[in-house]
């Protein structure tokens, strides 16, 4: 093995919760399957945190965070005790390497280790590192083409101490930008001709940063962090109604904000929002060969804004749509379904880290 592997990428995975931390609450998510082919959400809890329990994707209030963990995990009423965590996309180091094919797994292995070296900036045991074989290289038969992903070890450590703590067992750890890949695969069925050859932009809003991911073919063509998010419109809201942050975020939640808030302050922030993702679009436009994107869809906290949708989609004039990944999942008793829709963009990392049970 690679030192200090972790496994980004292992299969053959027993049941398991994915649990997705974000800056301003721990996401969960239990998914089974269902039939043929099928899948059903069997529960799923949103917890808030504290302020500044995870900082610029750190996690730096372990207590706070386990805390977290462990409240939806009862709130969840599981037994399962095993869950999928994810790294931010800004933790790890992906890279993708070309090496000759017909390799033994141990050989593939020192040979990862060895060219992994180049592109890490720091000593190697000082990091987690995985990779897996995508499968034949583009222009030689001969040869296979490996993702590598490796990130600092305290990154890993401190999110599998927060589990633990809760009296959880990690057994993956994903990356965020690949949990949303995978829960977009059970969102393509809903494009017109599965997405096949078009260009989708995944516009992940969270609080303080905005994530572009932009796929074609199921392949990720372009990535971007804005910081922009929905501590802006807190903050604003802090400032217009004269609220402290807590205060704020929670009369936000259960929409007890005076009637100007809707015109004065929700309707310029969306307008703000629709600007930032077209800025986003043309640093993809003028950075690729692409000059057109098909769909946008969008995900995290503030995709869960009524009519956000049709704000983004007359900015940009590109079909724009709020990410439900469990739109063609049965749902146990214990989940209701008006909520499910509403909380849905902002559970696609943890949906996708639920699906790794069926790698």
């Amino acid at each position: 093995m690679p030192k200090g592997k972790f496994d980004f990428f292992e299969a053959r995975i027993p049941p398991l919760i994915g649990v997705d931390i974000s800056s301003s609450a721990v996401k969960m998510v239990e998914i089974s399957e269902a039939g043929k082919s099928g899948y059903r959400v069997e529960r799923y809890t949103i917890e808030q945190l504290p302020k500044d329990s995870v900082v610029d994707g750190n996690v730096s209030n372990l207590e706070a965070v386990s805390e977290g963990i462990k409240r939806g995990w009862r709130n969840m009423g599981t037994r399962i005790k095993n869950v999928a965590l994810a790294l931010p996309a800004a933790a790890v180091i992906t890279k993708k390497i070309v090496l000759p094919g017909g390799q033994r797994e141990e050989d593939l292995e020192q040979q990862v280790a060895a060219e992994a070296n180049q592109y890490i900036p720091f000593a190697i045991d000082e990091v987690n590192l995985d990779f897996q074989v995508l499968g034949p290289a583009p222009n030689s038969p001969d040869e296979i083409e490996v993702l590598i992903a490796a990130s600092r070890k305290e990154k890993v450590e401190d999110r599998v101490a927060a589990a633990e703590a809760a009296g959880l067992k990690a057994i993956v750890m994903d990356v965020d930008s690949f949990a949303t890949e995978t829960a977009f695969e059970l969102i393509e069925p809903q494009l017109p001709n599965s997405g096949r050859d078009q260009v989708v932009a995944i516009v992940d809003i969270g609080t303080s940063i905005m994530n572009i991911n932009v796929l074609h073919n199921n392949q990720s063509v372009y990535t971007r962090e804005q910081p922009f998010g929905g501590n802006q419109l807190t903050q604003e809201i802090q400032r217009r109604f004269n609220l402290t942050a807590e205060e704020a975020e929670k009369a936000k939640r259960d929409g007890s904000l005076p009637d100007n808030y809707q015109p004065d302050v929700l309707q310029p922030f969306m307008d703000t929002l629709a600007l930032e993702v077209t800025r986003a679009l043309q640093f993809f436009f003028t950075s690729t060969q692409f000059s057109q994107a098909h769909h946008i869809l969008l995900a995290g906290g503030c995709a869960m804004i009524p009519g956000l949708d049709d704000v983004v989609a007359n900015r940009t004039q590109v079909n724009t749509m709020v990410a439900n990944p469990f739109a063609n999942m049965a749902l146990s008793s214990k989940v209701r379904p008006r909520q499910l829709s509403t909380d849905a963009p902002a559970l696609m990392v943890a949906c996708g880290l639920a699906m790794r049970r069926f790698d």
